[in-house]
């Protein structure tokens, strides 16, 4: 299993590369044809189908076992299984809801891409209803023929709209 360890200068790095590159789909070594931009995009709505079920199992159950998480509303950096359950055991206490309000999609080959951008969740907290307008980055990963999320930094915006 490939690691991935892409910031915010690699992901930079890698759009600058893919910016300059033909426009031709990656193939990968089997010649398994490249997802398309909205298939990875739909990626982000089986993640927000598996927040909606409240179970913090289902969640984690979309990341990669060797998957990192730096999460929104935590400081510490989740980098196992027990580690993703813990955080969103307590997110989903919040009821969560997201959309994406801006997204750029990499895809880097038949099995690998990103999709970086904008979203704002929102949420319950005490009882009242609330939105947290947040930056994220999903790298994703097909894995046994699954796409799973290897990495994914998400960061409230330190900027008031």
């Amino acid at each position: 299993m490939r690691k991935h360890l892409i910031g915010a200068a690699g992901l930079a790095g890698v759009t600058a590369l893919l910016v300059g590159c033909s426009s031709a789909p990656a193939q990968s070594a089997t010649t398994e044809a490249a997802p398309t931009p909205e298939q990875i995009k739909a990626l982000f709505a089986d993640w927000n189908t598996a927040l909606a079920t409240g179970d913090a199992q289902k969640v984690a159950d979309r990341y990669a076992p060797n998957a990192v998480l730096l999460p929104t509303v935590s400081n510490q950096v989740r980098s196992t299984r027990a580690e993703i359950v813990d955080y969103f055991e307590h997110f989903l206490l919040n009821r969560p809801s997201g959309e994406i309000l801006d997204s750029h999609v990499a895809v880097l080959d038949a099995d690998d891409a990103i999709d970086a951008g904008t979203y704002r969740f929102s949420l319950t907290k005490d009882g009242r209803p609330t939105t947290v307008d947040a930056r994220y980055t999903f790298v994703y990963e097909k894995i046994g023929g699954k796409w799973l999320i290897v990495n994914h930094h998400s960061s409230a915006m330190p900027e008031q709209a």
